[in-house]
């Protein structure tokens, strides 16, 4: 099947969430010629779930004695030892800037009784510093926020088309996007630059906070195009969502972790602390860590029976909750729970991908053409495990960065020539039953993972996957969705020690050996396979 249509643009944007949306607004402001691409709707992208808010220190609105190296300390504390220091001090130095550009487009964040910006405190955070909009809709504000100044700035959305695969000139570089629309019509995108903002790939598991968008689309395309993906054995759940009950499929309601940092704390079903004396910060520990308890307390408790803890917030008052958390007070009532009278049913679930596309604090990937933001890109501020409200950060910074290198890279004359993309028909790869899939990596690949378990992963992959023409987006999803699998097992098996969201329990300590990211590539037949270490951040 041959493209029926072509355009051409100087930045094609992959994706509508914080990144990609900032990264758009900035590259229009530079006088690029910019599309964003969308495989839904553009209001569809994983920014609007995410609650908690903005992790920054503000000049003259932060707490006594809080600072940016503090910040940076916590990040490095929760990345448990494979953070990129130089990317961390870059990224969140840059936060204050950010936000600002953020409330210039019109984003509101809750203000404080003194009038300056109201603050709360996530896990993993020694200082009250997470800025937020609507009491737990931060999210919704800045997505509202970044797509009225995409429409006001005329930057064009290309809405139901989802991304197949990268193009590239003969000599690798990358040059446009070969896309299908909700009809599986194809066409071509050029482009001198492509950037991935295409979110996480929370829909590997059976259960996960993340919209169903998140089928890590953006990192098989990567893959395919040569780039090599990084920590993506790392994958973060978050400890406390909602618990709808037993087998729950697909996007779960989440309970932010502001819960947690106004006083609620996790208990089981006799009233015991789940925290107590598993970390000086109690129920305001790094994510890994409080997930983790929870499923070894879940595993204990009653035999092994339980299936969710609780979260207790009901110090606080049906108005001051419902006022602070309307998100969540909404969910809670929809499923039956009055969290100022019981405590919440919760459980963890798939939440963020810590690793991906190997990028600097620039979006640059070590493939000519093509960059990375959120998400989807591994810059090094995550290592092992996300610290609270880093993601939106990231995201504005990056974006922003990202926008301004490839404007850079065209003036400089480093980008390919897109009439060269050598254009091909509508590829082939395998694809596996979504459902088996997401049944083994639950079982096998969530938060406890062991040799002969990760094996069962790969048996199910190889046994089910079936090539296929990648003619919808289903399969396009599916396919993805294999491919990052495959990738995931393959680190996940050659790490052999337990370190931040990656949790081994036949090796259960953590190894200093293995205090280095882990490479995956693609091998001339498209087998993901451990790469070299030399295509990390420093030579993209």
């Amino acid at each position: 099947m041959s493209p029926r249509w072509e355009a051409r643009a100087d930045l094609l944007v992959v994706g509508t969430g914080v990144a990609g949306l900032t990264a758009a607004l900035r590259a229009h402001a530079l006088g690029l010629r910019v599309l964003v691409v969308t495989k839904a709707a553009a209001e569809d992208g994983n920014t609007r779930w995410a609650q908690g808010g903005v992790a920054v220190v503000l000049p003259d609105e932060h707490d006594e004695g809080d600072t940016v190296e503090r910040h940076v300390a916590d990040t490095l504390v929760a990345g448990a030892g494979l953070c990129d220091e130089a990317a961390v001090r870059a990224i969140i130095a840059d936060g204050p800037a950010a936000v600002t550009r953020l409330r210039d487009l019109g984003a509101v964040f809750d203000a404080g009784a003194d009038g300056h910006l109201a603050r709360t405190r996530e896990g993993g955070h020694s200082a009250f510093r997470v800025v937020h909009s609507g009491g737990d809709a931060t999210g919704a504000e800045v997505e509202r926020a970044l797509l009225a100044a995409t429409r006001d700035g005329r930057v064009p959305v290309l809405e139901n088309h989802i991304a197949v695969q990268a193009l590239r000139t003969a000599s690798g570089a990358v040059a446009g996007l070969l896309v299908l629309d909700a009809s599986g019509v194809p066409g071509v995108l050029t482009a001198p630059a492509v950037l991935l903002a295409s979110g996480g790939l929370g829909h590997l598991y059976q259960a996960t906070s993340n919209p169903e968008v998140a089928t890590g689309d953006g990192l098989a395309l990567a893959l395919r195009a040569g780039a090599p993906v990084a920590d993506i054995e790392f994958v973060q759940f978050h400890p406390t969502v909602l618990y709808t009950g037993q087998g729950a499929r697909g996007r779960c309601p989440l309970v932010t972790e502001a819960v947690r940092g106004e006083g609620a704390v996790l208990v089981d079903a006799t009233g015991a602390r789940v925290m107590e004396g598993v970390h000086p910060l109690a129920d305001l520990a790094p994510r890994d860590v409080v997930a983790a308890a929870i499923t070894r307390h879940m595993a204990l408790e009653r035999g092994g029976i339980d299936d969710h803890v609780f979260l207790d917030a009901t110090h606080l008052s049906g108005a001051t909750f419902r006022t602070r958390f309307p998100t969540v007070h909404a969910a809670c009532v929809a499923a039956g729970v009055d969290p100022a009278v019981d405590p919440i049913p919760v459980a963890p679930a798939a939440h963020f991908a810590c690793g991906g596309v190997v990028s600097d604090v620039d979006g640059r990937t070590p493939v000519a053409g093509l960059y990375a933001a959120g998400e989807v890109a591994s810059t090094g501020l995550h290592g092992a495990n996300r610290l609270a409200s880093n993601s939106l950060l990231e995201g504005l910074v990056v974006g922003t960065r990202a926008a301004e290198a490839v404007a850079a890279d065209l003036a400089c004359g480093l980008l390919a020539d897109p009439r060269l993309a050598v254009v091909l028909d509508l590829p082939t790869a395998p694809v596996a039953d979504r459902d088996s899939l997401q049944r083994v990596m639950s079982r096998y690949a969530a938060i406890g993972r062991e040799a002969e378990g990760l094996a069962v992963v790969g048996s199910v992959l190889d046994v089910s996957a079936v090539d296929r023409g990648l003619s919808t987006r289903a399969l396009v999803e599916d396919a993805a969705l294999t491919l990052v699998g495959r990738a995931l097992i393959a680190s996940a098996a050659a790490r052999t020690e337990s370190r931040g969201c990656h949790v081994r329990t036949d090796f259960p300590t953590r190894d200093d050996a293995w205090r280095r990211s882990l490479l995956v590539r693609l091998n001339p037949s498209g087998q993901p396979v451990l790469g070299s270490p030399d295509a990390l951040r420093g030579a993209a």
